[in-house]
C-alpha cells in the first residue's frame, strides 16, 4: 500500500506543477480539500469506520490540520515560485530526514545501524537526482526554501498523525483533519477567484485538481497517515525517498520529458535506502 502511494505521490509532482499555474495555493486548497472531505466520508461509511474520535485525540487533529493547511500553501507557493524539480527532490529527501531527527528529539531514540546507513543513502540519492555537481547554487533561490518548510511541516504532522490510532481510526482522524484544513484555509479565500475558478472548463484544470484530491490526497496521503500510526511516523517517511523517481518516471509517461542517467541513479539509491532503513537487523 505504501509503495502504490508512493507511486501516486511521484505521478502528482508533474500534475501539482501544472495546476498551480491556476490559481492561489490558498484557493486551490480550498477546492482540494473541499473534494477529500467529500470523497472521504463515503468511503467512511461503506467501510463502516465510526467518524467520532476522542476527546484526547481532538489537539493533535487540530495541529495537524493547521500544519496541513500551512504545508498546502507553502508547497503550491514553491512550485508557483520555485523550482519544481528542485522541489520535488528537496521535499522528498528532506522529509525523511527531517522525520528521523525529529524522533531523535522528541522520543530520545538513536536510528539503529540500517536506518543510519538509510539515511546515508537518502542523502546521497537526493543529492544525485539533484544534480548537485552542477546544481551547487540550487538553494540560492530563496523560494526553493519554501520546499525546505514543506518537508519540515510535513515531517512534524506525520510525528502527530502517528498518535492517530490511540484516538479512533486513522481514517477518522484523517477526514476530520481534512475538514479542519478546509475550514482554516476559508478565512483566507478570494471569493472573486473561486468563482473564476468554477467557472474553468478546462479538463486540465478540473482533472488535475481531480486526480490530486480523490486519487493522491484522499487514497494515496490517507493511507499514508494510516501507515504512520502502524509502523511509525520514520519508517513510512522513508518511503518518501522514492518519490523523486517515480515522479520521474511518471514525468516521462505523461509529459515526456527525458529520463537523465542521474536520475535513474540516484532513484535505485532511493529505493536500496528505503530497503536498509526498514530492514531488521539480525540478531
Amino acid at each position: 500500500a505504501m509503495i502504490i502511494s508512493m507511486m501516486l505521490w511521484g505521478v502528482s509532482w508533474p500534475s501539482s506543477h501544472e495546476l498551480a499555474a491556476y490559481g492561489s495555493p490558498i484557493d486551490l486548497g480550498i477546492f482540494r480539500y473541499l473534494f477529500v472531505v467529500l470523497s472521504l466520508l463515503p468511503i467512511l461509511i461503506i467501510l463502516k469506520v465510526p467518524i467520532k474520535i476522542s476527546r484526547k485525540g481532538i489537539p493533535f487533529v487540530l495541529i495537524s490540520a493547521a500544519l496541513m493547511a500551512v504545508y498546502n500553501y507553502s508547497f503550491l507557493k514553491g512550485l508557483q515560485t520555485g523550482s519544481a524539480g528542485a522541489g520535488g527532490i528537496l521535499v522528498t529527501t528532506m522529509n525523511p530526514i527531517m522525520a528521523y531527527i525529529l524522533g531523535i528529539i522528541i522520543d530520545w531514540k538513536r536510528p539503529n545501524r540500517n536506518e543510519a546507513i538509510g539515511i546515508t543513502l537518502g542523502i546521497i540519492a537526493g543529492l544525485t537526482m539533484l544534480e548537485i555537481w552542477s546544481n551547487v547554487n540550487i538553494l540560492a533561490n530563496p523560494w526553493n526554501g519554501l520546499f525546505l518548510l514543506s518537508a519540515f511541516l510535513w515531517s512534524v504532522m506525520s510525528k502527530f498523525t502517528s498518535k492517530a490510532g490511540r484516538y479512533g481510526s486513522s481514517f477518522s482522524f484523517s477526514w476530520w483533519m481534512y475538514l479542519l484544513t478546509l475550514v482554516f484555509l476559508l478565512p483566507f479565500m478570494d471569493t472573486s477567484e473561486i468563482v473564476r475558478l468554477v467557472q474553468i472548463k478546462e479538463f486540465t484544470f478540473w482533472g488535475n485538481l481531480l486526480f490530486g484530491s480523490i486519487i493522491v490526497t484522499t487514497l494515496a496521503t490517507t493511507m499514508y497517515f494510516f501507515a504512520t500510526a502502524k509502523i511509525g511516523a520514520e519508517k513510512a517517511s522513508s518511503f518518501i525517498f522514492t518519490v523523486p523517481f517515480t515522479a520521474a518516471i511518471s514525468a516521462w509517461l505523461i509529459l515526456g520529458e527525458k529520463i537523465e542517467v542521474h536520475t535513474i541513479v540516484g532513484g535505485v539509491i532511493g529505493i536500496g535506502a528505503v530497503y536498509m532503513i526498514n530492514r531488521k537487523i539480525r540478531v
